[in-house]
Order: C-alpha cells, then sequence, then structure tokens
C-alpha cells in the first residue's frame, strides 16, 4: 500500500509546516483514523497506535502548558520516540521550542492549522478515507444524470463517448471518459473520478480529443461521483432474450460491492442519451419506493383477480 505523503496532506488540508527542515515527502499516512494523544501525553502507551496522524487540541494544548520545562521534556520525549506520521496543532496553537528542538531531531513533522479541532478531524478523516481507499481503473464512461451516477460500459468503439456528449449537450456532467478511477470508500459506496492527465477530456473518433470543460463550460463536468448503476452497452443480437420487464435486478461486481447493472442492446436509431436519462430517473424512483415493473405486475394480477370472480 503506497498511502499518502505527509505533504499531499499538508497542502490538501492547508497546513503549516514548523519543520521545514523536514522532508514531508519522506513521511506517509497509511490509515484513515486519527488520534487525540490525551492519554499517551500524561504516560499512558498502552493501545497508542503510533501510524495515525496525531492531533492536538486545546485540552491536549493546555495540559502541556501547566507542565514545568522539566516535566515537558519528559513527555516530549516519550511521545516523540514513536515514529508517527505527523502532529497537528489545531485552533492556531503552535510547538514550544522544546517540542519542536525533540520533533526535529526524531525527524517527526509538525503541522498546524487555525481551523476548529474537530471539524478538522472531519476533514483528515473524510479526505484520509477517500485518498486510502481501494482503487481501481476500469474502461468506461462515467456521468452525473440527474444527480445519479452513471456508469458506461462497453467494448471500445461501441459508442460510450457519443452517449456520453450527447448527454453533456443536454445538461448532464461529466466526470470521466475512457479511464475511470473507482474508490470503495465503504460497502455501499464507490466513487469515480478521472486521472489527472485526461480529466474533462472526450475521444471521438473521427474527431479527436475534446475538451468539454471548455467547449460546454465548467458546468458540464464534475471532479467525482457516487456510482450509482451501470449501462452495459452492446452489439443487438437477435437469437438473444432481453429483459423486457425489469422484475428482476441485475447487477455487476466493483471493488466487491454489488452495483446495478442494465445491459442495453444497442441498434441503429436508438437514442441512447434519452435511455440513459429515464433509466436515471427510474433508478431514482426504485431508490425512493416505487417500483414501475412491480406495479404493472400487480395491476396485471389485480385484473386475473378480477376476471376470474366474474
Amino acid at each position: 500500500m503506497e498511502g499518502v505523503t505527509v505533504e499531499k496532506f499538508a497542502k490538501k488540508m492547508e497546513l503549516k509546516n514548523f519543520t521545514e527542515d523536514i522532508n514531508l515527502k519522506e513521511h506517509r499516512i497509511y490509515i484513515s483514523d486519527v488520534n487525540r494523544p490525551g492519554l499517551p501525553l500524561s504516560g499512558c502507551f498502552e493501545y497508542f497506535d503510533q501510524a495515525r496522524v496525531e492531533i492536538i487540541g486545546i485540552a491536549e494544548y493546555a495540559y502541556l502548558q501547566k507542565k514545568t520545562e522539566e516535566e515537558q521534556t519528559k513527555i516530549y520525549n516519550e511521545f516523540l520516540s514513536y515514529d508517527m506520521p505527523c502532529v497537528v496543532f489545531c485552533r492556531g496553537f503552535g510547538p514550544d521550542p522544546i517540542f519542536l528542538e525533540i520533533a526535529n531531531r526524531n525527524q517527526i513533522p509538525i503541522l498546524g492549522t487555525d481551523r476548529p479541532t474537530s471539524e478538522f478531524m472531519a476533514e483528515v478523516i473524510n479526505f484520509l478515507t477517500e485518498a486510502l481507499a481501494p482503487c481501481i481503473t476500469i474502461h468506461g464512461v462515467l456521468v452525473d444524470v440527474y444527480g445519479e451516477g452513471l456508469l458506461i460500459m462497453g467494448e471500445s468503439g461501441i459508442g460510450k463517448s457519443e452517449a456520453a456528449l450527447e448527454l453533456i449537450k443536454r445538461g448532464h456532467r461529466l466526470v470521466a471518459d475512457d479511464v475511470v478511477e473507482i474508490r470503495r470508500i465503504n460497502d455501499h459506496t464507490l466513487v469515480g473520478t478521472s486521472p489527472d492527465i485526461t480529466r474533462y477530456f472526450i475521444e471521438l473518433r473521427g474527431i479527436g480529443i475534446i475538451d468539454v470543460k471548455t467547449l460546454f463550460g465548467v458546468e458540464c463536468v464534475k471532479e467525482k461521483q457516487n456510482i450509482d448503476f451501470v449501462i452495459r452497452l452492446e452489439d443487438w443480437k437477435k437469437d438473444n432474450n432481453y429483459d423486457r420487464m425489469g422484475l428482476v435486478e441485475e447487477y455487476t461486481e466493483l471493488l466487491g460491492n454489488q452495483v446495478v447493472c442494465h445491459s442495453l442492446p444497442i441498434r441503429p436509431g436508438r437514442n441512447l442519451a434519452v435511455i440513459c436519462e429515464a433509466a436515471a430517473v427510474n433508478h431514482r424512483q426504485k431508490k425512493m419506493g416505487y417500483n414501475a415493473a412491480k406495479e404493472l405486475s400487480r395491476r396485471v394480477q389485480e385484473n386475473l383477480t378480477k376476471r376470474e370472480e366474474e
């Protein structure tokens, strides 16, 4: 696992660096949990997880300020002897000279922020959870359609990018074309983004590369999006038996998560953008508790029952 460098972490969270002589690129964060080291600073290191980002808030800072210089030296020597990724001071606090000297000696990065401790901890956990999540790269197109994350998959040249372009012209937003990076945040959430090098670009065969952000405006692009359902494009085959009711949901597995998947046969004249829009709205309806296929089935059953009674 590569982890996240402390340099990237500090840049993303806009942190002040008190230890400028330490190379932040050489220090990495491997877990998303953070720690407020109240007990360790008081001398209890049982179950102390040194792999976490250590955060000093007002309670820890006030406790340390009440100690004598000799007591502070002893606490700092013991605390900073552990190989932790970094220590962050919140609420505009900063390390005293003794803390800073020992940190530099032990090569522990010391950072600072003016933000409240609880708010900062929530931001850190959110950022690290996404940055450290399991990730795969797949061939496809990710579009935000009416707020639903639609991942379009299929063989190369089948029309994924063309469908995405039509959706963009209809007011929806592009997240990624051709290459989609998918991260598993938890058992229910997959987040898709684009690699930096291809972000907001679409490849159209016969035309080349177009910049969606430049041509259609910033309102037509999005940096990341939860993946809610998948449409898999495939060539129409006359002998295939395609689902016409949708009573039984089909799924595809991405990073161990089951995602609703619709197989869509392609024939000349089919408007893929309209079909994708209808699929997105229908998916949202199902999440809200209404299933059109089940409603039709219920009406049919009621009608049959009435006829039998007559």
